[in-house]
């Protein structure tokens, strides 16, 4: 007899587990004596996806460039490839220069097996990485630096030892020099992310090893990634080795330093950070760094799983952008040159899931940083010629759709963030608008689509079926138009470029681009309350809103189906609300959202739309799109529902275990998410600065701001059934409304909400 498990039996089994205490299946690093909540910290928590894909263990110093997690596909994973210098990628491995441990008589199978290992042998810290491999009793150790980490490796007494260097990608090189010394090319090629360009090592090992190297093919081996089975992988290049014998010191360490620029700068990055540093006393320095990070907000009250999935989600917000700067110089992937600039160059950024908080964490928390990393945005397009979305270290990637760069230097620079080019970054947010295509998972010049769109004021669409006629369009393979998402999302950034331009004094730019904040409206199809696709006779096509579109519903929304993109007209919520008929009508279709079911069993939904996870009715948490539609209640009459679903959200779908993470979090987008809603408040539109309140996870919240000043919320009596705001004062003036400014806040002082159980507290609305 054969067992077959059905999907919707797994599926329901994944709800039924994540609802599971944390202590379940799961093993807890123990507390450290650290500052402030640090030992909350659990980088396992999320390390389980939902479907797509997994969030990393990923061990670094703040918004630096060494990020390291062990290559497996996830923490149900029971075995490791190997260990790299640095990731490129959070997300997906995307790996550099690799290195494993092997006793015994050295066989080309060291660099093949993969590596067994017990979780419970097993600590992960932001700062401090170490598991002990069963397979061979060997503890592997790792701690970072900027530029540089170390690794230490502790086998058993008496046994030969081998530290065994590879590589991820084709054609990599090795050489020793000195004996103990060894330097390293790592030729990126990275198709899906449209990588491709060079990275260097210089490492030394200690003692003295015999080495060598070893010609051919290494094997990786049969390689999960996110549900498909790989074939074998083989990458060609050389294998280099670092032997000792079996009487030699059963601890050795491998230092190493890498660079963008070159061999040479890696041994110079190694040199400024490790000579004459010790493994723990790196360890402590950057155990310190994350003390003084995440120290800058601190919390009372709460559970301690609230407390862990709070500093967790901290520690997630500096994983991007990372400091590329090497000696006062960075390499570009824009224009494949290395530039002297002692200011910090950051790169790996989504703009597409970042602007909405994770930026503007940023400008409350390090706004110096936030206009590092605006700047470095500015010299991208003077090298490349345009504004990036999705830069990375080679260069643009091409992702999702939009220009949300242009939000985040309209946010920026209203929050009094002005240290960066305004005048250049405007220019690059114009030719963005006015010459580059609109179209998903795309860069480069605009097409006949876009002529269309600023002609007509919307994205034309094609109808069920009908075959891509647009050149430009039909170039990428699988590429879809997401005629109704570009349009909505293009609405937004027209309004930031207006805005900006206004601010500037540019009013001709200003009132060219107003009207597209407008273009949303092109599109609402009255008759069933949605934003439907046009043809480009002007045609409606109608479409089932919940489940048309193909794979991720990319023919006319994307990633989500149009329940979610119903809300997606963040710069003009009042015009949305009118749109739908007023405060009270637009509260009856968010309730609706919350309630509506997906009208077929959930593996055939997930089928079609594996982004769209963590569903309450067709809410979906685990994907960008939705991350503000919770306090849009705080623009009807019944803004008690934000805090209602604002703690459901938290306490369903972001709990303290390896399940906790409902979506591919995109390096920070999510967790920025939950850091604004567990301490009560939310940048509800990026480039309006103002904050929605909602009920906090805790009875205090103090933020240390850079200024020197603290910004306090306390909420008062605050409980699981306590969690509705009855009053509400900011620095002893009642408010009236559940908002408050950027200004008021970066001033500092105290908000207190007073909280119970009662619903009926009336609030004014400001949009």
């Amino acid at each position: 007899m054969k067992l077959t498990i059905r999907p919707v039996f797994a599926l329901t089994f994944f709800l039924l587990i994540n609802r599971l205490p944390a202590s379940f299946g799961q093993k807890k690093n123990p507390p450290e004596k650290t500052h402030s909540g640090l030992h909350y910290i659990d980088p396992t928590i999320g390390n389980v996806a939902p479907l797509l894909n997994t969030n990393r263990p990923v061990v670094h110093l703040p918004n630096q460039m060494v990020r390291v997690y062990p290559k497996r596909q996830d923490h149900l994973d029971m075995q490791i490839t190997d260990f790299p210098m640095l990731s490129q990628n959070i997300i997906t491995p995307q790996m550099i220069f690799s290195i494993k441990p092997y006793s015994g008589a050295l066989a080309d199978t060291g660099w093949y097996r993969r590596l067994t290992y017990d979780h419970d042998f097993e600590t992960i810290h932001p700062w401090y990485y170490s598991v002990r491999l069963t397979d061979d009793n060997i503890l592997t150790e790792f701690t970072p630096g900027a530029k540089t980490g170390i690794y230490r490796f502790t086998f058993p007494a008496g046994v030969q030892k081998h530290l065994l260097l590879a590589h991820y990608y084709a054609n990599g090189k090795y050489d020793f020099q000195n004996g103990n010394a060894i330097t390293g090319t790592e030729f990126v090629n990275d198709a899906n992310h449209e990588q491709k360009g060079v990275a260097y090592l210089y490492g030394v090992f200690t003692g003295k090893p015999q080495t060598g190297k070893k010609e051919g093919e290494k094997d990786w081996g049969r390689y999960t990634v996110i549900g498909t089975q790989e074939k074998h992988k083989k990458v060609a290049g050389e294998r280099a080795y670092a032997s000792y014998g079996a009487s030699d010191s059963p601890v050795v360490e491998f230092r190493y330093g890498v660079s963008f620029i070159s061999i040479d700068q890696a041994r110079k990055n190694l040199e400024a950070e490790l000579n004459g540093v010790s493994f723990d006393q790196l360890k402590d320095k950057a155990q310190a760094a994350w003390a003084k990070t995440i120290g800058q907000i601190t919390v009372e009250g709460g559970t301690e799983a609230q407390k862990r999935s709070f500093y967790t989600s901290l520690y997630r917000c500096y994983a991007r952008m990372f400091d590329m700067t090497e000696g006062g110089k960075y390499f570009s992937g824009y224009d494949k040159k290395v530039h002297d600039d002692s200011r910090p160059y950051y790169n790996d950024d989504y703009t597409w899931g970042n602007y909405l908080a994770l930026h503007p964490l940023r400008s409350i928390l390090d706004p110096k940083r936030e206009a590092d990393m605006l700047q470095s945005y500015v010299r991208m397009y003077k090298e490349s010629g345009w504004m990036p979305e999705y830069p990375k270290p080679y260069g643009d990637r091409p992702g999702m759709f939009g220009f949300k760069s242009s939000v985040m230097f309209l946010d920026a620079y209203r929050k009094g963030i002005r240290d960066f080019d305004v005048k250049t970054a405007f220019e690059g947010m114009l030719k963005n608008a006015e010459k580059a295509t609109m179209l998903p998972h795309r860069n480069g010049p605009k097409g006949a689509l876009e002529d269309f769109y600023y002609k007509n004021g919307y994205y034309p669409a094609l109808h069920p079926g009908e075959a891509e006629t647009d050149s430009v369009a039909s170039i990428r393979r699988g590429q879809k138009r997401s005629a109704v998402a570009v349009t909505l999302g293009n609405s937004y950034d027209s309004w930031a470029l207006s805005e900006l331009a206004s601010e500037l004094g540019n009013q001709e730019v200003h009132k060219r681009f107003a009207p597209y904040a407008q273009s949303y409206k092109n599109l609402w199809h009255a008759e069933t309350g949605f934003f439907l696709p046009k043809d480009a006779k002007g045609n409606w096509i109608l479409i089932d809103p919940k489940f048309d579109g193909g794979h991720a519903g990319n023919d006319y929304y994307n990633e989500n189906n149009g329940w979610n993109y119903l809300w997606n007209v963040q710069q003009d919520i009042k015009g949305l609300s009118d749109l739908m008929g007023g405060p009270d009508n637009m509260e009856q279709n968010l309730d609706q959202l919350f309630r509506e079911t997906a009208g077929r069993p959930k593996y055939v939904f997930w089928e079609k739309f594996p982004d769209q996870t963590a569903l309450i009715g067709q809410f979906s948490m685990g994907n960008q799109v939705t991350f503000f539609v919770p306090y849009l209640f705080n623009y009807t009459n019944s803004p008690w529902k934000t805090q209602k679903y604002t703690r459901l959200l938290l306490d369903t779908w972001f709990q303290d275990n390896i399940f906790g993470v409902p979506g591919d979090e995109d390096g920070g987008s999510m967790s920025a998410f939950v850091v604004f809603t567990a301490m009560g408040f939310y940048p509800t539109t990026p480039g309006i600065p103002r904050y929605s309140i909602t009920s906090p996870l805790f009875n205090k919240v103090s933020i240390n701001l850079p200024n020197g000043k603290t910004f306090t919320l306390v909420a008062r009596n605050s409980s699981k059934l306590n969690k509705y705001i009855q009053s509400a004062t900011l620095n002893g003036k009642p408010l009236t409304s559940l908002s408050f400014s950027h200004d008021e806040l970066m001033n500092g002082g105290t908000l207190v909400l007073d909280m119970g159980d009662k619903t009926d507290k009336k609030w004014d609305i400001t949009y």
